[in-house]
């Protein structure tokens, strides 16, 4: 969708919300509503990556490793496949941090990794990025929580958290579904970082295995 239609409806949205919180509860929905689909309709449901859907995460830098950022992309894919878990699904995406940003061209590549086997897990995706800084190689992993859009608009209240209804609805079976997905993408993105890591003489056994998170995955 061209981001000059994006714009209308943020703004529109922006002045309605603003206009209603004065005058009209109807038109504070209204104002919500058109934001939401701002945000749905012009940059996809994968489009933002919000710091507040973010309930994990884990990252390296890898010195002297710049330009390879596409391999060890493409080598954590293949090794996910490896894995035969036939309910992982990955696209590779550019998303921005946020709404404005994003209308104004900032972005960045990253590679979506979702568990489709159920409706409960659909909302939780790992953000997946490799990218030259100077003249190492930063790697990193977040998982999300992203819902539906309904829940996304509502989460535009500043009284309402995404991150405290992550695990709301997940039974034990769910959960440990959840652990074992995100487990097969750190440890395949883990096995490519350590052949870079080898190709530039480094030791592999110093980096820090364990994510950042509800998770703590090692």
């Amino acid at each position: 969708m061209p981001k000059s239609i994006i714009a209308v409806l943020v703004i529109l949205g922006v002045l309605f919300f603003l206009i209603g919180t004065v005058f009209s509860k109807f038109l504070l929905f209204i104002g919500l509503i058109s934001i939401g689909a701002g945000l749905y309709l012009g940059l996809g449901p994968n489009g933002i990556l919000r710091k507040e859907q973010v309930i994990d995460t884990w990252a390296v830098m890898i010195g002297n490793a710049q330009g390879q950022s596409n391999e060890i992309v493409q080598d954590t894919e293949a090794l996910i496949k490896d894995s035969q878990v036939p309910s992982l699904s990955m696209q590779r995406k550019s998303v921005s941090p946020g709404i404005v940003r994003g209308l104004f061209g900032v972005e960045r590549e990253f590679l979506i990794i979702t568990d489709t086997s159920r409706a409960k897990l659909r909302p939780y995706k790992v953000f997946l990025n490799a990218r030259d800084y100077g003249n190492n190689l930063d790697v990193s992993w977040y998982l999300t929580y992203r819902p539906p859009i309904w829940q996304s608009v509502g989460a535009l209240l500043p009284f309402v958290s995404l991150a405290t209804e992550a695990m709301k609805d997940l039974d034990i079976f769910d959960q440990q579904d959840l652990r074992a997905y995100v487990t097969v993408a750190h440890h395949s993105l883990i096995s490519s970082v350590e052949k870079i890591m080898r190709s530039q003489n480094q030791d592999p056994s110093k980096i820090e295995r364990r994510s950042r998170g509800f998770l703590g995955i090692s």
